[in-house]
């Protein structure tokens, strides 16, 4: 008898909400995770005082975490205190002005109506397409299987309304938003939320494009910070009897007669399982803990095939005062083209800049005890790539956490460097080495549209018996409300296939 029904290497999301669902199936689960906190980019870590959120900092589009948690029997409100957003965010223009949306439609409508009247008509029908398409796609796409092309055409049959938006999703994020608004002012308050995906918005498919509107039906930070989500579905699993062990590093998938029967740890202790679901990067997973001895030349060719998706460095600081800021998040006004641009000549290249670019996240405005009293702090998501121009992170970190607080404060937030009182920068090569996410990557693979549904890889492997996938390398794809769903959908199919 092995040791336990099910292994889980990685306690991201992914692999808990998994995890817990399985458990909750009456499986004994054992959860192994490298580092020592739960939720990997969507965690939280305490310096001096601040709690700064790893890399995710807000949650939306909660319906399919909400399914998540109904299924264990209990409710997201009730596990995890959901604070509300509003405003949602404000823009930043290189002139200084700012706008702000609140997160009501309708005042946000009245808002582009003042800049063109033309777009706040256009924003009443942008309203109307993206909650029909949040309907559909909610009801299927994010929580449905769609591994191979019967999987779609399930899809379809559950609802046949999704073959309405099937043009949508051979779409741009740039192509639908174009579509819809013409004034230059108002489409640089919607280029950069492309970039919540890992890419540019001539890349990142369409069906995204609604994400301008979903921040409106609901954005939330957990009270505490973003460890609170993957806590809370530990503490679910573990009310099944789920087990997690942390700080416990996987290097091996052991593999006989081309069945997964276990894993080899780090000091290379074997543990026996029936199923190995694996929530890493599914390159990793393929290529160095299972190996090319047991994959076919043409599995080994798909997987080396996949792009990496983008990494990003991130400054967390702490500040002895409020800065100068209206929201939650600030991001700098840039229209589509003007995220295309900066992809392609900036970050594609290597090549750092002093342009104004990217996220500021201001948490502690929403949830004062991640501060100590009169404090705050401030994560910066400035935009950066793993591989860099002449240099390297571990050379370049020191600079670029200095010359960004000194563009900050001359340009955005007046006196910001006097106020920092504690600063960490996690850079790609870090997220690399403490995470170990290959190369950075944030989203595991990119999520373009060759990189979608059934061209993903699949939440059950075809070469190997009893692996499965969860988390961000397989449908529907990177984001916190996205690998939750990952985990409803591969303890359906694990259900179906492993009595």
């Amino acid at each position: 008898m092995p040791d336990y029904d099910v292994i889980v290497i990685g306690a991201g999301l992914g692999g808990l909400s998994t995890g817990a669902l399985l458990a909750k199936q009456g499986r004994r689960v054992l959860v192994l995770e490298q580092s020592g906190l739960v939720g990997g980019c969507c965690s939280t870590f305490e310096k001096d005082g601040f709690r700064c959120d790893v890399g995710a900092s807000i949650v939306e589009i909660i319906q399919p975490i909400e399914q998540v948690f109904q299924k264990l029997g209990t409710t997201f409100q009730e596990e995890v205190d959901l604070i509300s957003c509003d405003p949602i965010m404000t823009f930043i223009y290189p002139d200084g002005k700012r706008i702000t949306y609140p997160l009501s439609v309708e005042e946000t409508g009245k808002i582009i109506a003042e800049i063109s009247p033309e777009d706040g008509r256009r924003w009443k029908d942008f309203v109307t397409f993206c909650d029909d398409m949040m309907q559909v796609t909610l009801d299927t796409f994010f929580v449905e299987p769609a591994s191979t092309m019967m999987d779609m055409v399930q899809m379809v049959r559950k609802n046949p309304r999704f073959l309405k938006f099937l043009p949508v999703f051979l779409s741009s994020y740039q192509d639908i938003l174009e579509k819809y608004f013409k004034n230059e002012t108002v489409l640089k308050t919607m280029g950069n939320q492309a970039l919540y995906f890992g890419l540019p918005p001539a890349l990142c498919p369409g069906p995204y494009a609604m994400v301008p509107y979903s921040e409106h039906v609901g954005i939330y930070y957990p009270r505490g910070g973003m460890i609170r989500i993957p806590e809370a579905l530990q503490r679910c699993g573990e009310r099944f009897g789920m087990e997690l062990r942390l700080k416990t590093r996987v290097d091996k998938v052991l593999v006989r007669n081309r069945r997964a029967v276990g894993v080899r740890l780090a000091d290379g202790t074997e543990i026996s399982a029936n199923i190995v679901v694996s929530n890493i990067n599914a390159k990793t997973l393929y290529l160095k803990l299972i190996g090319s001895e047991y994959l076919p030349s043409m599995v080994i060719k798909g997987i080396k095939s996949y792009d990496l998706s983008a990494s990003v460095p991130m400054i967390y600081l702490g500040l002895d005062a409020s800065p100068e800021l209206d929201a939650h998040h600030s991001a700098f006004a840039a229209s589509p083209e003007d995220v295309n641009r900066y992809w392609y000549d900036h970050l594609q290249t290597g090549r750092l800049t002093k342009e104004n670019f990217g996220l500021i996240c201001w948490p502690s405005h929403t949830d004062s005890t991640l501060a100590p009293q009169g404090k705050h702090v401030l994560n910066l998501i400035p935009e950066g790539f793993y591989h860099l121009s002449g240099t390297d992170w571990d050379t370049e970190k020191p600079f670029y956490v200095e010359r960004t607080i000194e563009n900050l404060s001359r340009t955005v937030i007046p006196g910001l460097k006097d106020h920092v009182v504690m600063a960490e920068c996690a850079t790609p090569l870090d997220f690399e080495r403490q995470l170990l996410l290959p190369e950075g990557a944030i989203y595991s693979l990119q999520q373009d549209l060759p990189a979608q549904a059934v061209f993903r890889p699949a939440a059950r492997s075809r070469s190997i018996q009893g692996l499965y996938l969860a988390g961000s390398s397989t449908h529907p794809g990177g984001g916190v409300p996205t690998t939750i769903a990952s985990g409803l959908i591969t303890s359906k199919i694990i259900e179906k296939y492993e009595k």
